[in-house]
């Protein structure tokens, strides 16, 4: 198998490292070797969290060169514009559509630019969805980053089941019902 790349960006405190101990759990139950790298920037303050997972027959390093991810995973909108020219011409985005303003914005040093996805989905295979509300609906905003791993899982050739396995291994033993109901949701998008 050719090594595939993905990368998930977002805010600190968004789930981006559960996320990947996720992807790297059902990578590795299925046989892949696979590499990881996380870099955070100012992740304790809401700043960029971005983590690179690598996986196929024989990976050398985690980093994703720019124009060569499968796969970006945004939990925000503005972390979508900022990392797309990671992907590939086929690849895709999935983008949760919530804004989260920078402290730049905060602070009035820089505004929010308009219509990300829209000018995103002129250049890439865009697929936006509001997670946060999905999870509200289904009673914990925090299971919003497994709605969309959810999404994702429908782009990688991994058995639903086998998600679900990683899933319950994964998470809190508390929150295993919730989290593989959040799954699910993502999937059926």
């Amino acid at each position: 198998m050719e090594t595939k790349s993905i990368m998930i960006v977002g805010v600190g405190g968004q789930g981006t490292l559960l996320t990947s101990r996720i992807l790297g759990g059902i990578i590795t139950m299925s046989g892949y070797d696979v590499k990881l790298s996380e870099v955070h920037g100012m992740a304790q303050r809401g700043g960029s969290v971005v983590t690179f997972v690598r996986y196929g027959d024989k990976v050398n390093e985690p980093i994703v060169e720019e124009g060569c991810a499968d796969v970006l995973i945004a939990f925000e909108r503005l972390e979508a514009l900022r990392y797309a020219h990671f992907l590939k011409p086929d690849g895709v985005l999935i983008v949760n559509d919530q804004r989260i303003d920078p402290m730049t914005v905060v602070t009035g040093a820089a505004e929010y630019p308009e219509g990300i996805i829209e000018n995103l989905s002129k250049k890439y295979k865009v697929i936006s969805l509001d997670a946060m509300e999905e999870a509200k609906k289904l009673g914990n905003t925090r299971v919003f980053n497994t709605i969309i791993v959810g999404v994702a899982a429908k782009h990688m050739d991994f058995a639903k089941e086998d998600w679900l396995k990683v899933i319950e291994n994964t998470v809190p033993a508390k929150t295993v019902d919730i989290n593989k109901k959040a799954f699910e949701a993502g999937f059926v998008f």
